[in-house]
């Protein structure tokens, strides 16, 4: 199975096109790639997506977070190939469909896995405008760095950590999460995702 986990980040902010309803004018900077097959971390310029579309074409799943909602509508217009035919897996959506809520990456990654995002899409945004190339890549390959690792943790451990804030009163609440169905393993015990 060809997996990629996947990131990118946009030239400009949604204030920049007139807020979320405009998510295809956000433009691209960088897509940053972890190919399973190719056991590498990738990047990818506006100009080098041509070498990412022949990445694309032999990828049996993408996966990232947030991707359906953020990334892959914007890379679509980079494209020639029909990313709604390339299974994905989301780790936000596979979240929102068991908790009925979103969560940020770093919150996940911190209560799950011990660790912190390296900055924001706003640095980011501001990489891109001074200039500074390397430090924008190296922030969207640490993000598909985190996102690979909760990936892993979640598919051997069937669980995600988050903030809950029941009550005002913030704690950390484990949620079990299935993705044996992405994995290609054979599912030893089923059972149904459900709030610890």
């Amino acid at each position: 199975m060809n997996r990629i986990v996947l990131d990118i980040e946009t030239q400009n902010l949604f204030s920049d096109v007139g807020g979320k309803g405009n998510l295809s004018k956000l433009l691209l900077s960088v897509a940053g790639v972890y190919s399973y097959s190719d056991n590498k971390f990738l990047t990818f310029t506006e100009k080098e997506m041509p070498a990412f579309e022949n990445l694309l074409k032999r990828t049996d799943l993408i996966i990232g977070f947030n991707i359906d909602h953020f990334d892959l509508p914007v890379l679509k217009k980079y494209l020639s190939i029909d990313l709604a035919k390339i299974p994905t897996l989301d780790i936000m959506a596979e979240f929102v469909s068991v908790a009925g809520h979103r969560v940020s990456l770093d919150d996940l990654v911190g209560n799950t896995l011990g660790k912190r995002k390296s900055g924001n899409g706003l640095a980011a945004v501001d990489y891109w405008r001074q200039g500074r190339m390397d430090e924008l890549k190296k922030y969207c390959l640490d993000d598909v760095r985190l996102t690979k690792d909760l990936y892993e943790h979640c598919l051997k451990n069937g669980e995600l950590k988050y903030t809950a804030r029941d009550a005002n009163l913030p704690y950390v609440k484990t949620l079990k999460i299935n993705l044996a169905k992405y994995s290609g393993l054979e599912i030893k015990k089923l059972w149904t995702p459900s709030l610890f």
